[in-house]
């Protein structure tokens, strides 16, 4: 069947055969579909959905276009998290030496910022020297060296989701749960995975805002995952407000160290905790969360951690001593602006979307794939939803490299903290887990 023919196909609601996925992701890796039909192949699965046997195929096709590793003569497991993404979501640069120090191997493979998040690979490449695009085989050498390797997607790794990954930003067919649980799941089964951890954000700052659609995702990712032995969980997490203080790449780093060095907010301290947990009990170190929780918890607090994390980095060609002295190596805006409360009352909430449209006009995002990355313009997030403040207190603090970019970015963040007379709902940090065996209420987790 013609391409043009499954276009219409879809179009009309109909299904696209098995068969048809796999010759049909290989010809457009090798450019012989043009970007203007695939995109409108995208939109029609944006307009249409795609059911459980489409999503598999979609799936194994992008995965299959590409090279995989092979980690299978590893001692240990190898288990990998995902995040959906967020505004200040600096996890991953904490957990992967943290889950590696425990002994489970962790070929983290992350993203670049995207609209109004951030990137991993962004913020690992504020760390002057560290180089985020090395090969499958080199990593494949640091999995078993130090069980860990933080890499970018390599060309080698599923070429058709790279290119379709692209043209949905350019598209408006980002927010589709068949897209995005196929994207993400093809190039997280090319790790040769025993487990995978999910982060799936909620609230007004995540992909997905609804939480009735971040738990049809995270229920999608699972069923992809179970589907080909990759044991899969899912935690919900609220992104309604940026998580933790720093929001901006280098900025992140330091604040991701203080967390290695057993401080930083507590909020991300708590996410990070209750994702390596799960990592653990898949990886088979820790026999149940509660047990996962005292591992991960010890090796932030008695430096294991931050020690895996500095070798890490050093093996990947970044300066080591960011661990020691994150300030004394990664470079530092030179100007700052306080954002304070004009009157006295009770903070609404802080938007993520206004911070994140912030720090690309600051030079630290991107509007275009191109765009060159500032590593230390961001924004520090001087106060949570329900605190209460005073006339002149701080909100927020801006880091910028140009008055003119600063300008831009006040006039962004003008009213991205409105303060109220009366507290706003409290909203859990960590709402919901879901396994293939369900979805489960997790009561109690602090307020966010």
């Amino acid at each position: 069947m013609r391409f043009l023919e499954l276009i219409a196909r879809k179009r009309d609601g109909g299904r696209i055969p098995d068969d048809a996925w796999r010759p049909m992701m290989q010809a457009y890796a090798a450019d012989e579909i043009p970007d203007y039909q695939m995109a409108a192949m995208a939109m029609a699965i944006v307009l249409r959905g795609l059911d459980p046997a489409e999503i598999e195929g979609l799936t194994a096709a992008m995965l299959e276009s590409g090279a995989r590793f092979s980690l299978g003569h590893l001692p240990m497991a190898r288990v990998d998290k995902h995040s959906t993404g967020g505004l200040g979501d600096k996890v991953s640069l904490i957990l992967a030496p943290l889950v590696a120090a425990c002994g489970v191997a962790v070929p983290m493979m992350s993203g670049r910022s995207l609209g109004h998040t951030g990137g991993t690979l962004d913020k690992l490449e504020a760390i002057p020297g560290f180089r985020t695009g090395i090969s499958i085989q080199e990593a494949e050498a640091l999995l078993v060296r130090h069980n860990c390797a933080m890499l970018g997607q390599t060309a080698e790794i599923a070429p058709a989701d790279r290119k379709l990954y692209a043209l949905r930003g350019a598209t408006a067919t980002v927010e589709a749960i068949p897209l995005i649980a196929a994207s993400i799941m093809s190039k997280k089964l090319a790790e040769d995975l025993n487990g995978l951890v999910l982060d799936v954000k909620t609230g007004a700052g995540a992909f997905l805002p609804d939480q009735a659609d971040a738990l049809a995702l995270a229920r999608t990712m699972i069923d992809i995952g179970e589907r080909r032995g990759c044991r899969t969980v899912a935690l919900l997490t609220d992104m309604d407000a940026p998580l933790g203080e720093a929001c901006g790449n280098a900025l992140e780093v330091a604040e991701s160290v203080a967390v290695l060095r057993g401080g930083g907010p507590a909020d991300v301290r708590e996410v990070t905790v209750a994702l390596a947990a799960e990592m653990l009990v898949l990886g088979g170190v820790a026999p149940d969360r509660a047990a996962g929780r005292t591992l991960a918890t010890a090796a932030l607090d008695d430096g294991r951690a931050l020690a895996r994390f500095r070798v890490i980095v050093e093996a990947q060609g970044g300066d080591p001593r960011v661990a020691d002295d994150p300030w004394g190596v990664m470079a530092r805006a030179p100007i700052t602006q306080t954002i304070a409360a004009l009157a006295a009352g009770v903070v609404q909430r802080v938007e993520p979307r206004a911070i994140g449209a912030a720090i690309i006009a600051l030079g630290g995002g991107r509007s275009h794939t191109d765009d060159v990355i500032d590593p230390a313009v961001g924004v520090m997030v001087q106060v949570r939803p329900g605190q209460r403040v005073e006339a002149g207190d701080p909100l927020l603090v801006v880091h910028a490299s140009e008055s003119q970019r600063l300008a831009a970015a006040l006039e962004i963040l003008a009213a991205a903290v409105p303060i109220g007379a009366a507290a706003p709902p409290k909203r859990p940090l960590i709402s919901h887990r879901v396994t293939a065996g369900g979805v489960e209420e997790l009561p109690g987790t602090l307020p966010h």
